[in-house]
Formats: structure tokens, sequence, C-alpha cells
């Protein structure tokens, strides 16, 4: 904490008798505990998420925490990220779907996001991105589709699933695709074979393996998460990373192998990662963020019975004193540029430059 306020101007702000101060979740043992007070915490808002990111980017922490008679009654977790060519800059978080304030009332959500406005200008950052996190009187600068299911006992869930769903899996089932869960290192590095050439696909760069070691080494090997892999003949054809945190799943990564894309391996990954989610206490599963022009992705999520709502981003921009659009990176030129790579070339690119894409 010592070496975080050295950086941080002391920030205390009355919010119905709550003081608002900066922190660095790593310094407090006890972080995952205070937060899982909050029911809309996520995997996102855990130490092992801050760690991921802290060691492979090397990004600050920022938490806004606000505190009422010692307790805490708000968190809004931020990290600058400063390199060229965006400069410095605040985002909750980096690489991160959503990232919402946690917060006993508005009132203290409210405050939150000014005492991150006012560290915004002392630290002379570029922007401040929100994601997830309303702030009053501003539009969003960008917004996605988010879906999020409901899960139950096994058999209720299955009947939820569009008809096409259902049967794509037993598609799987008959084709001899099988699944295996494991949290092991030696998994994650099979669904990496799978997510570059996934990304490839899509014109996008792999981010490094690294990230995905501090991954296994602060979420997988504390039990906050697992690799789904579907094999067709000893070969993996799909796979997904789902992380845990409470209640709560979110499906974080996911990969295939398009030439089997017959077989629907990946529809029977989703579908055994439900059934462990649903026997492990978790209630609810984000299916993450999707590109409002990606009506396919749209779809299939949707088959599985999950409720669709809008997830929007909030970006200010300093400079210019206001609320700024954004720009979904999902499509256009570099993603062409990216998708005629040569493999070695794409996962360059993402070892080298994804710190300046957060």
């Amino acid at each position: 904490m010592v070496a975080l306020e050295q950086h941080v101007a002391p920030l205390v702000s009355a919010v119905n008798g709550a003081s608002v101060r900066f922190v660095d979740p790593l310094d407090d043992a006890e972080w995952d505990r205070k937060i899982a007070e909050f029911r809309h915490a996520t995997s996102f808002h855990s130490r092992a998420w801050c760690q991921a990111l802290k060691e492979t980017y090397r990004f600050r922490p920022l938490y806004a925490v606000a505190e009422r008679a010692g307790v805490m009654c708000g968190v809004l977790p931020f990290m600058e990220v400063d390199n060229l060519p965006k400069g410095r800059r605040g985002v909750s978080l980096p690489f991160t779907d959503e990232c919402c304030a946690l917060g006993v009332d508005a009132q203290v959500v409210e405050r939150l996001n000014a005492v991150v406005m006012e560290e915004g200008r002392r630290r002379q950052w570029n922007y401040a991105e929100f994601r997830g996190t309303p702030v009053a009187g501003a539009g969003p600068g960008l917004s996605f589709f988010d879906h999020r299911l409901e899960l139950q006992a096994p058999d209720k869930v299955f009947a939820r699933f569009d008809s096409s769903v259902q049967r794509a899996i037993r598609k799987a089932e008959r084709s001899g695709v099988t699944v295996e869960i494991s949290d092991t290192l030696e998994a994650l590095r099979a669904f990496y074979g799978l997510h570059e050439r996934t990304r490839q696909k899509h014109g996008v760069p792999p981010q490094s393996f690294a990230f995905f070691a501090n991954i296994h080494r602060h979420i997988l090997q504390s039990r906050h998460g697992f690799v789904v892999l579907a094999r067709a003949d000893k070969r993996v054809v799909a796979a997904a990373v789902f992380f845990q945190f409470g209640k709560k799943a979110i499906y974080k990564f996911g990969a295939s192998d398009d030439r089997f894309q017959q077989l629907r391996a990946n529809n029977l990954v989703f579908w055994k990662a439900i059934q462990a989610l649903a026997e492990n206490g978790v209630v609810e599963l984000d299916f993450g963020r999707t590109s409002l022009s990606n009506e396919g992705l749209r779809r299939f999520k949707l088959g599985w019975g999950s409720q669709e709502s809008r997830l929007d981003y909030f970006k200010y921009d300093f400079r210019r004193k206001r609320f700024a659009r954004g720009c979904d990176r999902a499509s256009g030129w570099q993603t062409r540029v990216m998708g005629v790579l040569p493999r070695v070339m794409c996962r360059w690119v993402g070892t080298m430059f994804y710190r300046r894409l957060a």
C-alpha cells in the first residue's frame, strides 16, 4: 500500500459518512472476501484477475474504494495504462468485457465515478474509460450486447435451449466427440493452439502465452476457472476458458478448428461447462460481450436461452473535456491485414503490441 500511495494523492470525500481512497488489491489479502459481499462481483473484480493483468502488462492498479466505519461499501476498479500511441489513460479494466462499479447505493457509485475523474485530471490522463458503469449525464461512447444465462438443474436448462442447439449437442455426442474439463497448464496450452488459429481467422492478434500462463497461475490453480477441451479422434477441435467467482461464471475465451465445424463440438463444450458450473453452485453464466454487428454470434448466444441486455462503455476525453465516441475494432482494415499474415507474425504482433491495445 505504501508504494502505491507515493504516487496517488490521498482522497477523502464524504459520501454519507464514507471515505474514498485508491488501493492496490494485491496489497489486501482479504480483498476477495470483501468484494464477495457485493452481489454483482465477478472474477473481473478479483485479486487474481488484477494480478494476471499487472504481471503480464505492468498496468498500475488504481481501485477506488469507498469505506464506511472501516467496511468497504463500494469499489470501482481502474488501471493506469501508459504507452504509445494512446498515452496515459485509465481503463476499467483493460482486456475486460465489463467491470462495473460495486456499491451499496447509487450515491456511492456516483461519488466513485467523480473521484476517479478527479484523479484522472490530476494524473493528466488522456481519457478514462468506464466499462459497464453508467456515468450520470453522459451518453455511451460504445455499446455491445451482453447475454446471461440463469443456471438451474441441467435438465431444466437444457429444456430452454433452442431446438437447433439441442440437436447440435446430440450430433456432437453421436459423432464421438469427447470432452475434458481441466485446470492444468497442459490443457491451457492445447486451448492456446486453437486460440491462435481462431484469432487469425478473425483478423485479431493472439495475446501472448505469458498472459495465459499468468491466468493459469492465479485463476485456474486457485480453482476459480477451468478449460474445456473437445476432441475428435484425439485431436482438439474446440476449447473454451471459463472463470468462476462465487456463484457467477464468465465465458472468457473460446476457440475452434473450423475444419471440424460440422461436428458441432463448440455446442458440446458449452453444454459440459454449463453442467459443471451448475454442479459447482453457479447460478449465472455471462457469455461475454458481443459486437452489435455480429448477428451470428448474437444468435448463437441467444440460442442457449440467455437474457440479452445492452452493455455500454463511457469514455471521457480530458483534453477535449467531453465524453467521446469509441470504436469497435471487431472489423476493419486491421482485421483484414491480420487475417493474411503468417501465424508466426500474428504471434509476434500479439506479444509486442497487445499492451498498446488496452
